[in-house]
């Protein structure tokens, strides 16, 4: 019987605990040692919270490791003290250094959450969805000194479905994720697996989501803000303003679907309890939940009983 895969994991958010957990209840792997960005403020309170992963790795008594910055000389002779073979990143949150993608025998794996060389970078998921993808899914990749530049291992394939959002594509990949690293590990670790270049074509980067990215511009077809909609929930979501004194009142949009209908961009066309439809720059936006600034969520019946506006900005 072989030995069990010596790793190191480094990854942050619930994503990489997902995956994480599934290599400590495989036996045929040893995580050794965990790492995971620091500790970070958060909430109101800006009490510092520590990542999923190490909140994980602590309760499988794994020892963690939170540098600041993954290319720390100090760091990259820690990570060769413990001896890999193999170094598994997943959404860890910095880019590595040649230096320390040379210590394990076997390189180091990265589980991207699209296909690449589709959505590089920091949000592929939102973009997939916001960009109208019908399809997105999981790539295993071994690392270059680049931006998710390096050759595809193995890649799982799933359909982006209109009730989807980010939200339950991110848990989807997360399952995926895990199921395509836990059966491929061993094959790449004995040599079985052919790397494959990512092709030159089909390039896109998934720039990190700005809370500006969630503000609604009316001139865009229903369809882009129906599809933006979904790839920014959970977060930004999307917003606008609703006309007010002394102020105009921002307004969420919680949940909405495109529709047939026209006039100037932002105007509301009608106002009922089947939903507030909103004028785009192609169709219109029936909007059937939504939240006023300082309120709670309503429906659109509990909406346009108490508001009437002629347009939103």
């Amino acid at each position: 019987m072989s030995s069990p895969i010596r790793l190191v994991f480094m990854g942050t958010p619930e994503l990489a605990r997902v995956i994480l957990a599934r290599l400590v209840d495989n036996p045929g792997f040893d995580v050794c040692a965990v790492v995971a960005q620091p500790d970070r403020p958060a909430g109101r309170s800006l009490e510092l919270r520590p990542p999923a992963v190490k909140v994980e790795a602590l309760a499988r008594g794994l020892p963690v490791f939170q540098p600041e910055r993954a290319r720390n000389p100090e760091f990259i002779e820690q990570v060769r003290a413990w001896a890999p073979e193999v170094l598994v990143v997943a959404a860890y949150g910095q880019i590595l250094p040649q230096a320390l993608l040379d210590v394990p025998r076997h390189g180091c794996l990265n589980i991207h959450t699209s296909l690449l060389p589709r959505w590089r970078g920091a949000a592929p998921i939102q973009w997939a969805i916001a960009s109208g993808d019908a399809e997105t899914g999981v790539t295993l990749m071994r690392m270059d000194a680049g931006l998710d530049t390096g050759p595809v291992v193995a890649m799982t394939r799933t359909p982006i479905a209109a009730e989807d959002t980010s939200a339950t594509i991110h848990d989807r990949l997360a399952a995926l994720g895990a199921d395509l690293l836990v059966e491929t590990l061993p094959a790449y670790v004995a040599g079985r697996c052919i790397l494959v270049p990512q092709p030159a074509a089909g390039v896109t980067v998934a720039r990190k989501i700005t809370r500006e990215d969630g503000r609604v511009d009316w001139t865009r077809p229903a369809i882009e803000l129906w599809n933006r909609l979904r790839g920014f929930t959970p977060w930004p979501g999307l917003h606008c303003f609703v006309p007010a004194e002394p102020r105009p009142r921002l307004l969420k949009l919680l949940a909405a679907v495109p529709t047939e209908g026209s006039g100037a961009p932002g105007s509301v066309i009608s106002s009922s309890p089947s939903g507030v439809v909103v004028a785009c720059g192609t169709g219109a936006l029936r909007v059937t939940e939504l939240q006023l600034e300082g309120g709670r969520p309503q429906t659109a019946a509990q909406f346009a009983a108490g508001n009437h506006p002629e347009r939103l900005n």
